[in-house]
Order: C-alpha cells, then structure tokens, then sequence
C-alpha cells in the first residue's frame, strides 16, 4: 500500500491518470496547468518509487499506471473559507435624529 499526501501534485497526477488512458505528459500538464518541467520532475519521482512508468517515443511520452493501490493519507483541505454564523441576533438600529440626516 502507498500512502499519498492529499492535495500534493502527486496526488493531482495519480488521479488524473486513474481517469484516462492513454495519456501524455504535454495532456498531464495542459489538464493541470503546470509547466511541463514540474510535472515531468514529479513523474520521475513516481516513477522512482514504481508507481508510473514513462515511455518516450521520438515526439511524445507516454505515462502508464502500474500500481493502483493508493492510500490517501490527511485532511481534505477546503479551498475557500466558509464563514460560519453565530447564534447571535442583529440589533434593530433605530433612526438617527442627529444633524446628520436632517
């Protein structure tokens, strides 16, 4: 079992390979807009740890799944924060009879 951080790059590309076959590193990258320097620098440490293979043709390379037994390991992160209201009532504001509004 491999454990994976959730809401690393790791898990964004593991995901996206579960989803569709064949894909390539230039599809990974326009998918995720990254640049293809990072996203070719995560696959290689995947494919360090036997998760990915990447296959290298003359003008395109392939990325293959070879495991699927993934743990996704933390808290899912929100990704815009939520204000939560409190039990407390407003209070009426009552007219204003100063200079102001005369």
């Amino acid at each position: 079992m491999i454990e994976i951080t959730i809401g690393t790059l790791e898990e964004q590309i593991i995901k996206l390979l579960q989803k569709t076959y064949p894909i390539t590193v230039k599809d990974i990258k326009n998918k995720l807009n990254l640049s293809e320097k990072v996203v070719v620098r995560t696959l290689k440490k995947l494919q360090l740890k036997d998760i990915v293979q990447l296959d290298v043709l003359p003008d395109k390379t392939f990325v293959r799944l070879i495991r699927s037994d993934f743990s996704f390991i933390g808290k899912k992160q929100q990704k815009k924060f939520i204000k939560h209201k409190t039990g407390k009532k407003r209070q009426n504001i009552q007219e204003y009879n100063g200079y102001m509004y005369q």
